[in-house]
């Protein structure tokens, strides 16, 4: 087991930060561990079938790279991806919502069981939150942070997931999901939006995230940004997969889970 914080820009501090921006899906929940093996295969299947003379391999290559990308977006511009890999092969796409609702069907399937064991109260939340999640969320708010959980994951999955872990209440600013028109909501517009109305600065925010989008938005505008590269579903080692991406795109600590909260506030807030 790794639970100590790797520090990729040494002096990073979150001293002036006054908000927490959170992704959901592996960064705080694990309901939907293992959706990557739903998505890759149902698009590998796809392109496959275009006979394109690519080996799976290939093929799988070409999707996890597009899918890791977009990681943190919302699910829809994986499929719009999809789309463009389908035109490419001399294919005819369907549109990207179809393949979006084929995806969700699937992955449905597989964690079915696993929300109704958290709704009937048969399984514990903690089952399914990264390790030291709670202790994280409780360490900000008792300093004064106003939280935000901002998924790609569909709006109203998004809500229901988050309350039926019992970490809803944390998230005093609000839990957005993707939308169907899909171009009125991002982490990038919500970011923009807290700036331009709510009157907070760039370097007053403190992102975490499994993927490579929020963590990007992040340090955009100037704030600070853990990587929280969990492998899925232990969440006990770091992914490295993950890992490679999430620094390659600037973050500024690495985590495997939240067991490691002392040493990061540490780190975060050396007053």
């Amino acid at each position: 087991m790794n639970n100590s914080v790797e520090c990729l820009r040494p002096g990073a501090v979150a001293s002036r930060a006054k908000v927490a921006l959170f992704d959901f899906d592996g960064t705080v929940s694990i309901i939907r561990a293992g959706w990557i093996d739903v998505m890759v295969p149902m698009m590998v299947e796809i392109l496959a079938s275009l006979k394109s003379g690519e080996s799976e391999t290939e093929l799988t290559e070409v999707v996890r790279e597009y899918v890791g990308q977009l990681t943190g977006r919302q699910t829809i511009y994986q499929m719009i991806a999809l789309c463009d890999e389908i035109t490419k092969r001399g294919g005819a796409p369907q549109d990207p919502l179809v393949y979006k609702h084929m995806y969700l069907d699937l992955l449905m399937d597989r964690i079915k069981h696993r929300i109704a064991g958290l709704r009937s109260g048969e399984i514990p939340p903690h089952r399914y939150l990264v390790p030291g999640s709670i202790a994280l969320l409780d360490g900000l708010k008792a300093r004064g942070f106003k939280m935000f959980l901002a998924s790609g994951t569909d709006d109203k999955f998004v809500k229901d997931e988050a309350h039926l872990l019992q970490i809803d209440h944390y998230f005093d600013g609000g839990v957005f999901g993707a939308l169907d028109d899909y171009k009125s909501f991002s982490k990038a517009i919500l970011i923009r939006k807290l700036i331009d109305t709510a009157g907070v600065r760039g370097d007053e925010f403190l992102g975490f995230g499994d993927g490579y989008v929020e963590i990007e938005n992040v340090k955009q505008v100037g704030g600070v940004a853990v990587g929280v590269a969990t492998d899925e579903p232990d969440c006990l080692v770091v992914d490295e997969w993950k890992r490679k991406r999430l620094a390659g795109v600037g973050a500024d600590y690495i985590i495997p889970n939240f067991l490691c909260h002392g040493e990061l506030f540490n780190q975060l807030f050396p007053e």
